[in-house]
């Protein structure tokens, strides 16, 4: 029978994982959120460059300056949140592997 000091150190370890993969988890969608917003500019993009024989770049010039600062931005921010996420999600994994090692009742349940 295993005493109450190691249930409450495993019960830890337990809740300590679970905070690493929420934290994970909150990665993922940061990391999916980033991916929508780095497409969006390219679609727009494709759909102008699609269209572009049925409009004079010269007539529509000053719709298209702010439409690619926009675009700029939106690819900015979508590459720092993509970099952003990837970077975090491989530091928790790193911490998951820290806790695994020091705790080997947990290892079996998470891979």
């Amino acid at each position: 029978m295993k005493s109450s000091q190691v249930i409450a150190s495993d019960n830890l370890a337990v809740n300590e994982a679970q905070l690493l993969l929420a934290e994970k988890r909150t990665a993922l969608s940061v990391l999916r959120t980033g991916i929508a917003v780095f497409a969006l500019p390219l679609s727009v993009l494709s759909v102008l460059i699609a269209t572009s024989r049925y409009y004079n770049i010269a007539h529509v010039i000053n719709l298209l300056i702010p439409l690619l600062v926009l675009n700029v931005a939106l690819v900015s921010l979508g590459s720092y949140l993509v970099i952003r996420a990837i970077r975090q999600i491989h530091h928790y994994d790193r911490l998951i592997e820290n806790l695994k090692q020091k705790h080997g009742a947990i290892a079996e349940w998470i891979d």
